[in-house]
């Protein structure tokens, strides 16, 4: 087989991988299952699409068709030839505002589809918590729905056409048609004569129509995606009078790529929403209450109803991002109803409220009613649509898995069946997560089981089969809007009876005689607890790491990524993660893929040192340690930190490349050109000179290269601090510690003299007390165990003097920061709680300067009144430990002054990242996405801010611009 895939490699003119990495990085979607593929192909073209086709044909393998990669049921794992259409089929080809509607191809993405609607006054309406990386062609698979459903239902209700290509290698067009012009498609020998002819026939047929109407879920069930939807195809013309016209589309969305190939897909476009909205937050003591209420709520027209349980809320407390999106919670209810009314003002909508509100009360539901408006609201949607990686945040073995979460029935019947559904975990004695969908009647429900053991995955399917029941008992859809896929396909004889799936692998044949499109899928589905992650009853050894893992191991924290893909947002939906995929949107650079290679060769590698893979190595490569999965993973996943652990652990196998040593030493080697500063800065500035020093130490020839300053900081500080104390000892009101670090100490200088100066007129004594550098070279290079000794130094020094009324601040983000992150999880045992207590008052420049003017220490009369313009960017990890808030506040104390925060992520810089020549590129690339053109477009005038020495750094190499620190621009600020 591999010589034929190297002739087919050949002949496409996308990609085509059959190496072990990809398949890896393919093995696995959001669901429970795991599965090698034979291949994976980026095709280019349709033209790559009809010669996968043909060779899954001649070679009888099958194609798996994939965007994003985040089915819940297993949609996009198979044994086949993963087809990823997310890279290239992602144009958005036409649009008629006219007649509303647009034409795509099945990789663009809904959001930036609505971002590309927004200045025509259009909106695609259906939106799944994944939107900001959810394709249009899984959406189609899938038929998605998501929280707006009770005002725009799902994908097929705005599905108006198809350019597909069928098994045989044909294109056809589907799209709604009269009688007259159904009949004629039926007419011929070709295989789309034949697919109209056989739901003719099957359709046509009284038995069948009356087992339809008999065995499918209730129609008040908007949310029914139960095997192909042949009852939707029932109620068209010519089958039912009067019904509208006849359309495959309804039967392909849904269809999980299981009958034809996509390749452009015509959808319904609606007026944008509301401009005024608000969301009732009614807070519960359980469940049950909530659900009683939610049909109280959607007495009054609501545009969602939305359930949050109290295993979610508590997730939210683990996770920085979240942590901030929780302020409307009060105390720790049971359960959150987010119920969304729109109106023309927000006294209608206020009016509306208090409705509902009294009509609770009065029914004794709900204790706490908080109505919010504008960005709160944006606040509160992100903390929903977290919900499905916060599940992920549980550290041990033990996790909310999806086997009976996508369950549907009608509204009315919610509460009675989640009574029962309980029932029936408690005889078990499990619990379950209940989130998502009320409006609908649609809770998302996921028990807590370990699939790595015998007795987990056997649970799992007693699970499946019990609730499988209970649905069919109130003739509801066992799956409403996530998909049949391999995790509920066995169930669907049973849903929908014998005969009527039947019906549906006739239709599915009829497609698809060779069963190359996504087999296993809906019909002739294996087993759903086989083929999973965790092979139960397998075992790992203990791993013995540098990092500290809270209350799991290295394994247990990769394993926290259920593929969620919140790593594949774009560039245009703002945040951090995922510079490298932002850049070159290939699967094997995202967070997801770096947790994948580590969780797959951590489980299954036979080497006594099992980080000991070149696989991972290439896999983690790109990973920029920007710390952005840190806070915007909502399953708290760090791959910072986990690439730093995998390192030090290859490099006990493999020995540590020259240039990381160069990297990690950089203290001592700034020391060094520190005793004759000018003749080192002509030596790396010099064309030739400097061009032989890059290329002998591995860096990018195109790259500049930072200088030292004439004198280091600390020099500075111990030669000016005498007699700086006795002109101002009487203006003191307030000590602090400022943390020299390595890079303010050698490079940055002048910034580091001006906060010292800044701090003195401000009345603060600063003191740089005795401590060593911070570390940050070490562990961006993996070389835990040095830093482990600096940490644990560093702690001992500082940790006995710094306090909450003498705190330590620090410039640099990625130097300061290592206190509240990578020295908790570095400090030895006996100094793990000196290392709490320490990084509780360790501060950012920024942080200290804004809690200084919330006290009123710090007053605006102190600077100027003249007007600026200031544009900032946030340092990574700033934005992941703490937040571009303060540097805001902090610049925007002149009253005249306006701070705009650019929106965006990584600069592309990333410390050395961006100096390595093989990583030039990429960071070049990064910069480009949002940052350069920015920074170009503003005039002279404005002050282009940046607290990363890093940062500033790749402006300047990237625009020409020189980015100045907060502190530069506070200090010119001073009267």
């Amino acid at each position: 087989m591999n010589n034929l895939l190297q002739q087919l490699a050949k002949d496409l003119e996308g990609e085509l991988y059959f190496d072990k990495t990809m398949r890896v990085l393919y093995a696995t979607d959001a669901s429970a299952y795991r599965e090698m593929p034979l291949a994976v192909a980026i095709p280019r073209n349709v033209d790559d699409i009809r010669k996968l086709i043909n060779f899954a044909h001649t070679n009888k393998t099958s194609l798996i068709p994939r965007t994003a990669g985040t089915s819940l049921a297993g949609q996009v794992v198979g044994n086949g030839i993963i087809v990823d259409v997310s890279k290239n089929f992602t144009q958005i080809l036409e649009l008629n505002a006219a007649e509303k509607w647009v034409r795509v191809q099945p990789g663009v993405i809904r959001d930036e589809l609505n971002l590309f609607l927004k200045p025509h006054g259009l909106y695609f309406g259906p939106e799944t918590s994944t939107a900001n990386r959810a394709m249009i062609g899984g959406m189609v698979g899938n038929n998605s729905c998501g929280s707006n459903s009770v005002v725009y239902r799902s994908t097929r209700e705005h599905l108006l056409e198809v350019k597909a290509i069928l098994s045989d290698g044909s294109e056809a067009v589907f799209a709604a048609m009269d009688i007259e012009d159904f009949h004629k498609k039926c007419e011929g020998a070709t295989l789309e004569a034949n697919i109209y002819k056989t739901i003719r026939s099957l359709l046509s047929n009284y038995d069948n129509q009356v087992e339809i109407r008999k065995e499918f879920p209730k129609q008040s069930i908007e949310r029914r995606n139960t095997g192909y939807a042949m009852d939707v195809m029932l109620e068209m013309a010519p089958f039912t009078a009067g019904g509208p016209e006849f359309n495959f589309c309804s039967l392909i969305a849904g269809s999980e790529g299981t009958l034809a190939f996509l390749t452009e897909i015509k959808l319904n476009v609606v007026p944008l929403p509301p401009k005024e909205t608000g969301l009732l937050c009614v807070h519960f003591n359980s469940i049950d209450e909530s659900l009683r209420a939610n049909l109280i709520a959607l007495k009054y027209n609501p545009r969602a109803s939305e359930l949050i349980d109290h295993y979610i809320l508590e997730c939210t407390k683990d996770n920085i991002e979240q942590r901030k999106n929780r302020f409307f919670v009060q105390g720790d209810p049971g359960a959150i109803l987010v119920v969304e009314y729109a109106g023309a003002t927000r006294e209608e909508i206020t009016a509306t409220a208090q409705k509902v509100e009294a009509e609770m009360r009065a029914a004794g539901l709900g204790y706490h009613f908080p109505l919010l408006f504008g960005d709160d609201t944006k606040k509160i949607w992100t903390l929903r649509k977290a919900g499905l990686g916060l599940l992920s945040n549980l550290p041990g073995d033990e996790k909310a898995v999806p086997v009976i979460e996508d369950t549907a029935v009608d509204v009315n019947d919610l509460p009675a069946y989640i009574r029962d559904f309980n029932e029936i975990l408690k005889k078990h004695n499990l619990y379950s997560v209940h989130y998502a969908h009320a409006g609908s009647g649609e809770i998302h429900l996921r028990p807590i089981i370990n699939l790595k053991t015998e007795e987990g995955n056997a649970l799992f399917r007693i699970i499946a089969e019990e609730i499988a029941t209970l649905v069919k008992k109130y003739s509801g859809s066992l799956s409403g809007e996530h998909g049949d896929g391999r995790l509920r396909g066995e169930f669907i004889p049973q849903m929908v009876g014998e005969k009527n799936y039947q019906l549906l692998k006739q239709v599915k044949y009829t497609w698809d005689p060779d069963n190359i499109f996504n087999p296993n899928k809906i019909v002739d589905t294996p087993s759903m607890n086989s083929m999973l992650r965790y092979t139960p009853g397998q075992k790992t050894p203990a791993f013995k790491t540098v990092f500290r893992y809270h209350n799991q191991d290295v394994l247990q924290h990769a394993e926290q990524c259920n593929g969620s893909g919140d790593c594949r947002k774009t560039h245009l939906s703002g945040g951090t993660m995922c510079p490298s995929f932002m850049a070159t949107r290939n699967e094997k650079d995202t967070t997801r893929a770096r947790a994948n290679i580590l969780r797959e060769m951590l489980t299954h590698s036979d080497k006594v040192n099992r980080f000991d893979h070149k696989e991972i190595y290439e896999v983690m490569d790109l990973c920029l340690s920007c710390k952005g999965c840190k806070s915007e993973c909502p399953s708290n996943v760090d791959v910072a930190k986990l690439k730093a652990e995998f390192l030090q652990q290859y490099y006990d196998a493999n020995g540590v490349p020259m240039r990381s040593k160069l990297i990690a030493n950089f203290s001592a080697s700034a020391k060094l050109g520190a005793l004759a500063p000018g003749l080192y800065n002509f030596a790396v500035t010099n064309p030739v000179i400097g061009k032989w020093i890059k290329q002998f130490s591995g860096f990018a020839v195109k790259r500049s290269m930072p200088t030292l300053y004439k004198t280091t900081l600390l020099s500075w500080y111990k030669k000016n601090k005498a007699e700086g104390r006795r002109q101002k000892a009487e203006r003191i009101q307030k000590k602090v510690y400022l943390f020299c670090d390595e890079f303010t100490n050698y490079n940055d200088t002048e910034i580091g003299i001006k906060a010292i100066q800044l701090l003195e007129k401000l009345g603060y004594e600063v003191v740089i007390p005795q401590h060593l550098e911070s570390g940050r070279t070490w562990l961006s290079k993996g070389l835990l165990r040095k830093a482990k000794e600096i940490v644990n130094k560093n702690i001992a020094l500082l940790h006995p003097i710094v306090t909450e009324e003498t705190p330590l601040i620090g410039i640099e983000p990625s130097a300061i920061l290592t206190f509240r992150d990578e020295y908790i999880d570095l400090a030895s045992d006996e100094q793990l709680e000196a290392a709490r207590q320490l990084s509780k008052n360790v501060f950012t420049f920024e942080e200290f300067i804004a809690r200084e003017m919330e006290k009123g220490a710090i007053r605006k009369e102190q600077f100027t009144t003249e007007k600026k313009v200031i544009q900032l960017h946030g340092h990574c990890q700033q934005k992941a430990l703490s937040s571009t808030a303060p540097s805001v506040k902090m610049m925007s104390l002149p009253e005249n002054y306006t701070v705009q925060t650019i929106p965006s992520g990584c600069c592309g810089m990333a410390g050395s990242f961006g100096f390595e020549k093989e990583h030039y590129d990429l960071s070049m690339k990064i910069g480009e996405l949002v940052l350069f053109p920015t920074v170009r477009k503003q005039p002279e005038e404005v002050i282009i801010a940046a607290p990363g020495t890093s940062c500033r750094h790749q402006v300047l190499d990237g625009t020409g611009k020189h980015a100045l620190h907060p502190v530069e621009v506070l200090f010119n600020a001073l009267k």
